[in-house]
Formats: structure tokens, sequence, C-alpha cells
């Protein structure tokens, strides 16, 4: 390839590529930041309205460091979505909308990571895995047998000499050491990182892959539409396609007891190991939910392989794209007639004939007021009360049981004063019994915070009965009054 054709070529891919375009956006920091804090586990999504709230908080604190502008989260979230890095679905479990990472913000996010923590550049066991695979490829791929049966044998006697060696306890079948350990595990978990965007790129591949079977049903007569009749017998067409398949294989390794437990003991094993100290916490949290990482993904994409497969049996069984074929025929018609009369008339000429749109006008869901009956309830109709007579006795009493009587009080205070020149709390409920139980002696500590005085040295016992004529007592501070008091 010439050195135009592959400018060219890497041109197209600069300008087409969603991975390429967010690492050479302006904000990539801040964009990757808060992406990966908030989407960056896999199978995470947020509510639209949670996102917005969250990523708001975070520009607060990174214009202190970074020189952004004063837009909202929700205008940084519509343009990542238009550069394909966030992805925005309807809520399955309540209604509004999700935001979900792309695989090509899975994909951008991985590289940085790998750029600012690069793994060893040619580590012992990613070499070991290298040559396994090369050896065990050209093994299956021989269609000579024989060739096939000596490697085989030889692959046989190697595990024979080798498990000759352990039980002798040869040197040379000792453990792997700590550094040799620690490089598969990275190596391990480096592989693992590709899992959310391959996730979410075959998730991608299943929505273009249902919207070209509805498109290909469309397009095609019922006498020559193979995927009609491939429908109609019950296949399905997104499960028996190249990456139904794939996934297929793989969501089976995946949902087997017999693997995964495996699978679970090996990972608990490597934790028990006297290396796996030296991991690191995140490491080994990694390692602990590999599996589950792995379990979740393929769930969320076998029900969105479900959903996709159910929604075009349907699609099929309930004729509804006989509707939308004819829909699409009257959309070619008029488009086919409208191509002449295009080189004669423009789109806003005057043709003398007006048509009212079905459509209603746009706007945000924020201007709609919603109706509050009981905002309008006035109640029941009045009626027009009839005379009765008012019994003073009990309207005091009724106010007495809501307010304290502060006259009755006063006058009491300034009885016991009078006679004496000083009068405590004690004092006066000795005289006077608190008619009002506890709320009378609430009532005279008030009177004597604001007209009398506090002695903080001395002590008093106070003596009242409640209501329910139960006396009480209670050990406070002396408060007395030297004066009469003057409402």
């Amino acid at each position: 390839m010439s050195a135009l054709s592959s400018a060219l070529a890497y041109r197209r891919l600069l300008e087409s590529n969603a991975t390429l375009r967010m690492l050479r956006a302006d904000n990539l920091a801040v964009m990757a930041g808060t992406l990966d804090a908030h989407l960056g586990k896999p199978g995470t999504r947020m509510n639209t309205e949670d996102l917005h709230e969250s990523i708001d908080a975070d520009l607060e604190e990174l214009r202190d460091h970074f020189d952004l502008s004063l837009r909202t989260a929700k205008a940084y979230c519509d343009d990542w979505r238009r550069a394909e890095i966030l992805v925005r679905r309807p809520a399955t479990a309540a209604r509004g909308e999700t935001y979900e990472l792309s695989a090509a913000g899975f994909d951008a996010i991985r590289m940085l990571e790998q750029l600012r923590t690069p793994p060893q550049t040619a580590t012992e066991s990613r070499l070991v895995s290298l040559a396994q695979s090369v050896r065990q490829l050209a093994i299956d791929t021989d269609p000579d047998s024989s060739r096939r049966l000596a490697s085989l044998r030889a692959e046989r006697d190697r595990i024979d000499a080798e498990i000759a060696r352990v039980r002798r306890g040869d040197p040379r079948s000792v453990v792997l050491d700590r550094r040799r350990a620690n490089e598969r595990v990275s190596d391990i978990l480096q592989q693992a990182q590709g899992l959310p965007a391959d996730f979410a790129r075959v998730r991608s591949r299943f929505e273009e892959l249902n919207q070209e079977l509805r498109v290909s049903i469309l397009a095609a007569e019922d006498s020559q539409s193979q995927v009609l009749d491939e429908v109609f017998r019950g296949v399905d067409l997104i499960e028996s396609s190249d990456e139904g398949r794939t996934f297929s294989a793989f969501s089976a390794l995946v949902r087997d007891p017999e693997q995964s437990a495996a699978f679970d003991d090996d990972i608990a094993a490597i934790l028990d190991r006297d290396f796996s100290a030296t991991l690191s916490l995140a490491t080994r949290r990694s390692l602990r939910t590999l599996m589950r990482q792995m379990k979740d993904g393929s769930h969320e994409v076998s029900d969105i392989l479900t959903e996709f497969a159910r929604g075009l049996r349907r699609y099929v069984h309930s004729h509804e794209f006989q509707r939308d074929r004819v829909m699409r025929t009257l959309l070619q018609e008029g488009l086919a007639a409208a191509a002449p009369v295009s080189q004669e008339l423009k789109p806003y000429d005057e043709i003398g004939i007006d048509l009212e749109l079905s459509s209603v006008s746009l706007g945000s869901v924020g201007e709609v007021i919603l109706h509050d009956p009981e905002e309008f309830d006035a109640g029941a109709e009045l009626g027009e009360a009839t005379d009765s007579e008012i019994d003073f006795a009990e309207l005091i009493a009724v106010a007495r049981e809501s307010e304290i009587d502060f006259a009755e009080l006063t006058e009491n205070i300034n009885s016991v004063v009078t006679s004496t020149h000083e009068a405590s709390v004690a004092e006066v409920l000795e005289t006077f019994p608190a008619t009002q139980g506890l709320a009378s002696v609430v009532g005279l500590l008030s009177l004597a915070s604001t007209y009398g005085h506090v002695d903080v040295g001395n002590r008093e016992i106070l003596t009242w009965a409640g209501i329910d004529g139960i006396v009480r007592t209670a050990a406070i501070r002396r408060h007395y009054f030297t004066e009469g008091i003057t409402l």
C-alpha cells in the first residue's frame, strides 16, 4: 500500500472512528475522568438526570483546575452522545432514559489507562502464551493425521515427564516465583479490560442487525423475502448470525455451572497463594469479581438478543410490516412525483393549497404543568350557622388547656412579694398551688428569668400536683422575685 492510500485510509479512520474522536477532544481529561468515574464499570447505567447532577457537581471542582466554560453537564452529555461516546436508551425499570458508555468510550478509556500505567513490554507469561497459542493452532489445522498424532504424543511425553519430576521433587518442577506469578496476573487482567468494550460492541452489532433485518423485510416482496419465510418457520435470524453464534458459544461457557464453579475455585486458589499478598487491593478485587463481570455482561447481552428476536417475530406475525410497506410505497411515490416538480418549483413556493399538519408543536417537558384538582377544590359548601349560647367558663377552660395563664401567675407573685418583699418560686407555689400543673411551674420559671433573679449557688425543691393529681418534685437553682411584676 502506497503512502497516499495509507494516508487517505487513516484520514477516513480519524473522521469516522468514535474512539479516535474522543482521544482528539480538547477536554479529553475531563471527559475521561468523569465518564470513567460514573460509567466506567462494566454494565453501569445511570438515569440521565442523575448523571447530569453528578457531573454538574464534578464540574464545580474541575473548574478550579481546568479551563472549562460555564456549560452545564447536560450540554456536555449531549455533545458526547452525538460523538458516539455515550449511548442513550429508554429505561426498562422506570420511565425515562439512561446513559451508558459505548464500545468506543470503553476503548478510549482503556487506551488512556494503558498509557498511564503501561504494562511491561515483553513478559515471560505473554511470550509463553503466544507460543502455546501458535503451537496449538499449528496442531489443530494440520491436515496430516500422522503429524498431528506425533505432536500429541510429544505433548503427552512432556506431560508424563513433568508428572515424574513433580513426584521426585525435582527442583525444575517448583512453582512459579512471585515475580512471574504477578506478571501472569497482570496479563490476565489486561485481557479482561477489553470485556466491557466487547459486550458493548456486540450489543451495538445486534441492534444494527435487527435494523438490517427489518429493512430487508420492507424492501423485499412477500414472494422474494427469504427473511419472512425463515421468521415464519421460527428461525431466530439474529442468534443464527455469525455474531449471534459467537456470542452464544461464549455465553454457554459462562453459564455452564461446572465451568463457572471451576473458574471460581481457581480464582480462590490463586488468592490463597503466598504471592497474592503482594497484590494490590484493586487487583485482588478485579480477580474476585472477574467471573461475575462476565456473567453480568453475558446476561445483559442475552436479554437484548432475546428482546430483538421476540420483537422481530412479533413484527412479522402481527403483519405490522405490511402497514409499513404501504407507507414506504406511498413515500416513494410521493418522492418520485416530486422529483420532476422540483425542477420547476421550490419547496417554499406558494401553490395555492393549505395543508394542516397533524403533528403538535415541540416543546420542553419542563414547560408542562400538571393539573392538580385539589388546587381548585374549595371544600364543602359553607352552611348558615344557627344561633347558639356560649359558655364562657368552657371557653376559659379550653384556653387554659392550650396556654399558660400568665395573668394568674403574675397576681400570685405580686401578692407574695407584697407581704414578704422577696419570694422564691417554691414559696409562690407553696402559697398558691399550680392550678395548671407543670404549665404553671414553667410559667413561674419563665417570669423569674425575665423579671426576677437566679441564685446560682443555691438550690430549692419545687413541689406541685399535676393535672392527673399526682404530686411531683424537681430540684432547680433558686429563682426569686424582689419586686412586683407589671405586664
